[in-house]
């Protein structure tokens, strides 16, 4: 089962929905010990106070924060936690909003969020009630002993949170910002756009697959016997366009060749035979019938 991450209420108005908060999404990676390279050894960091010159333990370890470079004003989880707003607890709706207005740029981290029995009925009434209008409720929610805005959206069959930064933590890069504007030709937008509307299609998470991963798993197997070296990748040599139209109808010739064999390969490849189990199981409904 899901741990849970948060436990309070919504509240919108003189409505209050008890939920429950879920991660919605984990970053998934092959990661890595560090070894010694001389014994193969899974080396161990500590946590070492240079003062006392020893290891220290983890119970031993408080907040500090730096008033300069020697000093540090010490403070407890207890008088952190004496000083959370009431959204540790009820999550008050303050506002709604079109959800285009939100730019993704402030997005955070996801939340599932799962109603309570008592709070099924207000819960679905509220998510209804959004769906129709295309809006997202801003509100307030203490998480990890911080404050933080949320943006309330529905999704699938219910309710999903995402944390979201407060202005002030959106970086200001100025290469960004102060880049020229350079002027495009008519011509060169209208073929720009013709090439993309090729590329437009629905959005299918699934197909996207992570192959670098893919060849990393296939290179840790390759080293225990289990399959052979994945090959070595080979990059392309890019340089800077100089002729736009040119290089976009080559782009969309290729993109056209490339769609006319991904057809024939699915036309001509043999179709799969059901596993054994899903034909065993076919072959017996179908005696039975």
């Amino acid at each position: 089962m899901a741990s849970t991450v948060w436990k309070g209420y919504i509240s919108f108005g003189l409505i209050s929905v008890p939920i429950r908060l879920y991660v919605a999404a984990r970053e998934h990676h092959i990661s890595f010990n560090q070894l010694h390279s001389v014994c193969g050894t899974r080396i161990r960091q500590q946590l070492y106070c240079p003062h006392c010159e020893r290891v220290v333990e983890r119970d031993e370890i408080v907040k500090g924060y730096p008033v300069d470079k020697e000093n540090y004003v010490q403070v407890t989880n207890e008088e952190l936690r004496a000083l959370e707003a009431q959204s540790s607890e009820t999550m008050e709706i303050v506002q709604f909003v079109k959800l285009p207005d939100v730019d993704p740029l402030y997005f955070q981290t996801s939340y599932f969020s799962v109603a309570e029995d008592p709070g099924r009925r207000a819960y679905s009434l509220i998510r209804k009630g959004m769906e129709d209008l295309n809006v997202g409720a801003i509100a307030k929610i203490t998480l990890h002993q911080r404050e933080q805005i949320v943006m309330i959206r529905p999704w699938e069959n219910g309710l999903v949170l995402h944390t979201l930064y407060y202005p002030e933590e959106i970086r200001a890069v100025a290469e960004f910002e102060n880049q020229p504007e350079v002027s495009v030709q008519k011509s060169e937008v209208e073929l720009a756009e013709q090439f993309m509307k090729q590329l437009t299609d629905t959005f299918h998470p699934e197909k996207l697959k992570d192959e670098y991963e893919a060849r990393v798993e296939q290179l840790i197997e390759s080293k225990q016997g289990e399959a052979p070296a994945p090959a070595k990748q080979s990059k392309r040599k890019l340089a800077p366009v100089i002729d736009l139209m040119e290089a976009l109808k080559k782009s969309m010739a290729e993109h056209g060749h490339e769609e006319s064999r991904v057809a024939t390969r699915a036309e001509s490849a043999p179709q799969k035979k059901p596993p054994q189990r899903a034909a065993a199981a076919a072959h017996k409904r179908k005696k039975a019938s």
